[in-house]
């Protein structure tokens, strides 16, 4: 739908923001997988080459070559893919709940992954397997509480599920102190704050591999359901006289929600406003919100995600977590969505 007063936007002028938008991932991409401290001569990755120098470089094509396809795709690939995943979510999230300043937090999946996260480093160590799964597991309980709140209480409105993620949330953080009171503060605290400023740095390909097959019948799922959601951005009664079944279709959307973000942050660590600023510079482009609007916003959430990750790791001579530079990016909108009264496109 397109608000009154907003001119609608050419079609050929959408076309062409798409193929920018397309052009621009194409670059990031290129420019990810060349990023970083070791640099990749190409020359190195066809077969029989040397360098300039005449000198064998069979030993640096190996590395060129490890470094590539076992670091560097799979980051570029978790960046684009988590990128569009908590975007979409957002997406989601802010038409269901009809606040513009809805994201993966207001249910208390990213608290709750912490929580899990930090409890796997405490009682497991610090492998990738248990921080992933406690995360992963973590995200899945914060939600599912949220949810049974919602649906015990005698009124179940919008405004209680909001209050429910709220409450989980303010219950997931007080856990998440406590846990990190009494982690050992030169070795486990350490560890578990690493993991909460999040990055992309420890990817492996077991790690995308992993995330993509956790989450990608969510996403697709969330896709096919467009049509529901776009009815919940209606009142409830006027949702309800069009066939949706408020009580089954908003737990499964946010169950498949969460599964996204759930999945996602388990192996990247926190990320910020990724989720809340791609669905509203969307909305800002195409002046309504459907499912094409969500869409542009999952691609423009994956471009932030692979800037930040760029920039993580090239503009200074340790990697910085993307979480302070999404956060740096996220400001500034929410500071505007302040200033315009947080009304949706």
């Amino acid at each position: 739908m397109t608000r009154p007063g907003h001119k609608r936007v050419q079609p050929a002028t959408l076309r062409s923001r798409w193929s920018i938008l397309l052009v621009l991932l194409v670059l990031l991409a290129i420019l990810s997988l060349l990023a970083g401290r070791f640099p990749i001569d190409w020359r190195l990755l066809l077969p029989g080459r040397a360098l300039p120098d005449g000198l064998p470089a069979d030993g640096q094509a190996a590395m060129a070559r490890t470094v590539l396809f076992n670091l560097r795709l799979p980051r570029t690939f978790v960046a684009l893919y988590g990128g569009f995943g908590l975007a979409l979510v957002g997406s989601v999230l802010q038409t269901i709940f009809k606040n513009p300043l809805a994201s993966p937090d207001i249910m208390g999946v990213s608290s709750g992954a912490s929580v899990g996260a930090a409890a796997a480093i405490l009682f497991l160590g610090s492998g990738v397997l248990p921080v992933t799964l406690g995360a992963f597991t973590g995200g899945l309980l914060a939600v599912a509480l949220a949810v049974f709140l919602a649906q015990s209480g005698s009124q179940r409105q919008l405004a209680t599920f909001v209050v429910s993620g709220l409450a989980v949330n303010a219950l997931a953080q007080a856990l998440l102190m406590l846990l990190k009171r009494v982690a050992d503060p030169h070795n486990t605290l350490a560890a578990i704050e690493f993991w909460i400023m999040g990055g992309l740095g420890t990817i492996t390909l077991g790690k995308a591999a992993g995330l993509m097959l956790a989450t990608l019948p969510a996403l697709i799922l969330l896709i096919l359901l467009s049509r529901q959601i776009s009815l919940l951005a209606l009142s409830d009664s006027e949702a309800m006289a069009l066939g949706v079944n408020l009580h089954l279709v908003r737990p499964l959307l946010l169950g498949l929600s969460t599964l996204v973000v759930a999945g996602t942050v388990a192996v990247t660590g926190l990320i910020s406003f990724i989720g809340l600023i791609a669905p509203h510079i969307a909305r800002l482009v195409y002046r309504r919100n459907d499912r094409t609007v969500w869409l542009f916003g999952g691609l423009v959430g994956a471009v932030l995600l692979l800037t930040a990750d760029i920039l993580a790791r090239s503009v200074a001579t340790s990697e910085i977590p993307v979480s302070i530079l999404t956060s740096l990016i996220g400001v500034p909108v929410l500071i505007s969505l302040v200033h315009r009264g947080g009304r949706l496109p």
